[in-house]
């Protein structure tokens, strides 16, 4: 299970140890965004820090409509106790957990200030 908090602004957030390939690490407070369909945003700054290594381009199309291009770099992450590779997205903003990292999870959040956030595995049938 994988704990975090609700903040004061109504943000769930989680925290996660991120790791380049060779092995450096950083600690991020990642907010949970059911908006976003990848995995984990980091800003510039982290990504060159941990020396991620960059795979390819990647294209969104924003909630105001317009479109954003980024790089896609690919990073370790401790999950739920388990050494995931991902995919992150590179954007110059607090770092996102996104649904493609919570797959196979249930998500509860209690959204007051000092609330709880939970993401708990699901069983292999509902995954």
């Amino acid at each position: 299970m994988i704990l975090g908090v609700v903040t004061s602004n109504a943000q769930a957030v989680i925290r996660l140890n991120v790791y380049g390939p060779r092995h450096q690490e950083g600690q991020i407070d990642g907010v949970i965004d059911t908006g976003f369909d990848g995995s984990l945003t980091l800003p510039p700054r982290m990504i060159a820090t941990l020396s991620l290594v960059w795979r390819r381009r990647g294209r969104a199309l924003l909630g105001d409509g317009t479109e954003s291009i980024f790089d896609i770099y690919e990073a370790a992450l401790d999950w739920d106790r388990e050494l995931r590779r991902i995919a992150v997205d590179e954007a110059d903003a607090t770092p996102l957990v996104g649904m493609a990292l919570m797959s196979g999870y249930e998500l509860r959040i209690q959204v007051v200030d000092g609330g709880s956030a939970s993401l708990e595995r699901l069983p292999q049938k509902l995954a």
